[in-house]
Order: structure tokens, then C-alpha cells, then sequence
């Protein structure tokens, strides 16, 4: 032992410098990438492999009797050695190294997949909300089918601005009350003027018309000369009046047509038998528009056309006046030709209301009654009607036929509120100028006065009253019930501004 520690402080004395000279020269030639640390740790390790050299060499001493000596501790071997060892401490870093790398990258990939899971678990999350607000939405709409909600309150809704009832009005406010009741009136012009027969507008026809505001003016065959005379005539009657007013003809193609059979040149239009026949309903609405066309033309703005009565024409009183018996054939007729008279800026209307054709007897010479009930006539006579309604007939005559087994009071049709007013204006919903057949024929003149039978059609709801017998005494009939209470002066107001409606409507174009 103490020749092993002899040696040992022999080798600390007597080497250790050359020792640290040799390890400064080795760790010079290492890598730069060693650090200090690495540095001490060799050191260290150097100082722990001394030791073991140390106890393997006295090991070895015993074994080999101390053959070797501390000299033969060559240069050669401890640089072996503390290359070994370097080499060793290398990969130990090199370990260290990759463990950290390791590490590093197992944090990353960690917290990759941390990440995603937890993005992954908000999109879950968000499709399931939305999935249950799509649930609740259907339950709610499921809900709201089977609950019964009461409607709403309507809201009244502010009506456009009618311009046209504006115009109406102007005029109505103004008048006195009998210039209100005359515009009730359409009859011939010598009527009012006193001569036998009217061919020229000039002084006379401006005086009656200041002295009478009638509501309209009917022509026939006698006052048309030619085109320029009645054309001008026409003009003149217009521009006198100090309120619109209607200028008439009975116009139907065929048999009764004024302006035809005056002689003027326009273009004639057959009767409407032969286009019923035909089948064709273009023909009829081609008839009206022709008819319209030259009437207007001339200054005529109402005809009394068509005729919507069905019939046959070989038996019937009207003869060939009427397009035929077919109901549903007849309303395309009759809704076509109102359209081509209504298309030409001419007003149309529509005769004989409730019909006339399918009975025997002619109301011109004294009653006439038909025993239809209402349903039948429903099914049958009212179709042509209803369908020129539909088609913008601005006015429907009423015929003096006696409907008994309608109205019980059995009187002419032109005087009867049922017909009027119940079927025509309530049934069929005109809402249009209602106004008489002529109320000088038979049917009226054997049975009622002038006075009476113009009282009675304003009180079943007639709005105009055409040709009575005695017009002054209709007339002051009237106007005494209007005076009397008999008749208010809101039901003239009422005629009045649906008249003056159709009156006033070209203002608008």
C-alpha cells in the first residue's frame, strides 16, 4: 500500500503537469461545439478513471508481482484511453441531444393532436346547437300549425286617390236640384227645342238646353241628313250643354241601325242573326267595333246595343235582332260585340233586361208577361247578361215585361225594385247606369201616367229615364218627389254620380 500511494503522489508530482499539458493540446484539437460543461465533465471523469487506473494497477501489481512500474504507464495508452472516454462523452451528448429533440417533437406533435381534439370538439359542439335550434324551429312551426291563432285586426288601408270621383262630385255639388233631376232624362231633341224635327244645333237647342239640363239626347233615322249635318249638329248639341251629356242612337247592325238606314256612307254591319249563325264570336266583337268606330266619328257616345235577348229567329218577335237561343253561343256573342263598342270610346248597353225574346207579345203595344221563375231565368235568359256585364257594358235597359212569378206585384220590369235592384244590381252586381226601355210604349202608357211610371222606375232603382210620354209631366213628377221627401236627394245623388262617372271618363284620357 504505501508503495501504491508512493506511486501514486510520484505520478501526481512527477506527471500530473505534463498530464494537464496533454489534455490542454488534446482538447484544443476537439470540436468547437464542446462546451465548458462538457469540459468539467471530462474532468471529472478523468479524475474517477485515475482512480480506477490506480486500483487496476495494483491488481495488476499483485497479479504480476509489480512487473510494471509507474513508467511504464505510457503516453501512448493514456491517450487511447481519454480518446475512448471523449468518444463516450460525445455520444452521451449526442444521447442528450436526441432525448431533448425527442422530447420537443413529442411536445409539439402532443400539442398538435391537443388541437385539433379540442377543435374537433367545438365544431361537434356548435353542429349539435344548431341541430337543436333546427329542432326547436320545426317544433315551433309544427306548433303554429296546430294552434289556432285569431287573425289580426284588417288594417284599413288608405284608398287611391279617385280622381274621377273628384270631377263627379265638382259637378253634383253645383247643381241645383232641378238641374239634377233633368240629367235623369234622355229623350228626343224635339222635345226640348218645340220643333217637328231636329236637324241643326243652333239658337233654339242652346236655349232649351240652358232652360233644361237634360241628361242626354236620343237620334233617329229623321235627324241624320248626312255625315257633315249630323256631325256638326252632333258638335254643337255637346258644346252648348253646360254639363256632359249623352248623345244616343239605337245602333244594332242590320234591321235597326238609325245611321245606316239614313243613307250616309259608313260601313254596314249585318244583322246579328247571321253572325250568330256563324258561330264565330270574333265576328260579333269585329260588328261592335265597326259600329263603334263610325259612331264616334260622327259625335255619337252611347248606343243602345247589343241586343242580349235570346230567341229563335225564325219565331221570335225580335226576329233577326237577336244572335240566337243557344245561351252559351249568344253570351259569347254579346260579351264580344261589348267589347268592340266599348274598345271603339263608344258606351254600350246592354237590352232587354231580364229578357224579351223567348215570350210572345210586344211590349211597344201593351203587356207582355213571362212565367219564368227566377232559377230558370237564372239558367238561361240572365246568361247573355251577366256575360255582357263581365265583358264592361256601361249601361243595361230594363224592359217593361211582367216577371208575376219573380215579383208578385206583377208590374213591368223597368218598374219593379225585385228586378232592379234585387237581381240586376244586387244578383248580378252591375254597378253600372241602369236605365228604362222607352217608357212611351204600351206596356207603361195603357197601365201608369208619365208621372207615375217616372217615379216608380227611380223608386225600384233605375238610374235614367228614356223617352216617357209626357216628359214635362214626368219631369215635375219628380222633381215634386224629390221636393216632397218622397224621393231623397241622396238616391238622385246615388244615379247621378254613376252617370257622370261614364260621362266624365274621358277627362281622364
Amino acid at each position: 500500500m504505501g508503495k501504491l500511494f508512493g506511486r501514486k503522489k510520484r505520478y501526481s508530482e512527477e506527471e500530473y503537469e505534463d498530464e494537464e499539458l496533454l489534455e490542454d493540446e488534446e482538447l484544443e484539437e476537439d470540436d468547437d461545439d464542446e462546451t465548458e460543461e462538457d469540459d468539467d465533465e471530462i474532468e471529472e471523469d478523468e479524475s474517477e478513471d485515475d482512480e480506477d487506473e490506480i486500483e487496476d494497477d495494483e491488481d495488476e501489481s499483485e497479479d504480476d508481482d509489480e512487473e510494471e512500474d509507474d513508467e511504464e504507464w505510457d503516453e501512448e495508452d493514456r491517450r487511447a484511453y481519454r480518446h475512448r472516454r471523449r468518444i463516450r462523452n460525445q455520444i452521451i451528448v449526442y444521447a442528450v441531444v436526441f432525448v431533448f429533440m425527442a422530447v420537443v417533437i413529442g411536445g409539439c406533435v402532443f400539442a398538435g393532436r391537443s388541437i385539433i381534439s379540442v377543435a374537433r370538439q367545438k365544431r361537434l359542439a356548435e353542429e349539435q346547437l344548431q341541430l337543436a335550434e333546427e329542432q326547436q324551429r320545426l317544433q315551433e312551426e309544427q306548433e303554429a300549425h296546430d294552434v289556432v291563432i285569431d287573425a289580426p285586426e284588417p288594417v284599413e288601408e288608405e284608398p287611391e286617390e279617385d280622381y274621377l270621383g273628384e270631377i263627379v262630385t265638382a259637378y253634383i255639388s253645383e247643381m241645383p236640384i232641378e238641374d239634377k233631376v233633368a240629367g235623369l232624362f234622355i229623350v228626343q231633341p224635339e222635345v226640348i227645342t218645340g220643333v217637328s224635327t231636329v236637324t241643326q244645333a243652333g239658337d233654339g237647342t242652346r236655349e232649351a238646353l240652358d232652360k233644361c239640363a237634360i241628361g242626354g239626347l236620343i237620334y233617329f233615322k229623321k235627324n241624320i241628313k248626312d255625315k257633315e249635318q249630323i256631325t256638326e249638329m252632333l258638335s254643337n248639341t255637346f258644346s252648348m250643354s253646360k254639363y256632359p251629356i249623352f248623345l244616343a242612337v239605337d245602333e244594332e247592325g242590320g234591321s235597326v241601325s238609325r245611321v245606316v238606314e239614313s243613307g250616309i256612307d259608313v260601313e254596314q254591319v249585318g244583322d246579328m242573326a247571321a253572325i250568330g249563325q256563324t258561330g264565330d264570336a270574333a265576328q260579333a266583337y269585329e260588328a261592335g267595333m265597326t259600329i263603334g268606330t263610325y259612331l264616334r266619328e260622327l259625335g255619337f257616345n252611347l248606343d243602345f246595343a247589343p241586343v242580349a235577348d235570346l230567341a229563335d229567329v225564325e219565331t221570335g218577335e225580335l226576329g233577326d235582332r237577336v244572335f240566337g237561343s243557344d245561351a252559351q253561343a249568344v253570351s259569347d256573342m254579346v260579351s264580344n260585340m261589348v267589347g268592340g263598342i266599348e274598345g271603339a270610346g263608344v258606351s254600350s248597353c246592354l237590352k232587354h233586361f231580364p229578357g224579351i225574346g223567348d215570350v210572345e207579345g210586344d211590349t211597344h203595344s201593351g203587356r207582355v208577361e213571362t212565367t219564368k221563375t227566377l232559377e230558370e231565368m237564372r239558367n238561361y235568359e240572365l246568361l247573355p247578361f251577366k256575360a255582357g256585364i263581365d265583358a264592361g257594358a256601361d249601361l243595361v235597359m230594363v224592359s217593361h215585361i211582367t216577371a208575376s212569378a219573380v215579383d208578385e206585384e206583377a208590374v213591368p220590369s223597368s218598374l219593379s225594385r225585385v228586378i232592379v235592384t234585387d237581381v240586376l244590381r244586387n244578383e248580378l252586381g252591375f254597378q253600372g247606369v241602369i236605365i228604362t226601355d222607352a217608357l212611351d210604349m204600351g206596356a207603361i202608357t195603357e197601365y201608369y201616367t208619365s208621372e207615375q211610371a217616372a217615379v216608380m222606375a227611380i223608386e225600384a232603382g233605375v238610374d235614367m229615364l228614356l223617352m216617357p210620354e209626357d216628359f214635362n209631366a214626368a219631369y215635375d213628377a219628380v222633381l215634386a218627389a224629390v221636393q216632397d221627401g218622397t224621393i231623397s236627394e241622396e238616391r238622385i245623388n246615388e244615379s247621378l254620380e254613376r252617370i257622370y262617372r261614364l260621362k266624365c271618363a274621358e277627362k281622364l284620357e
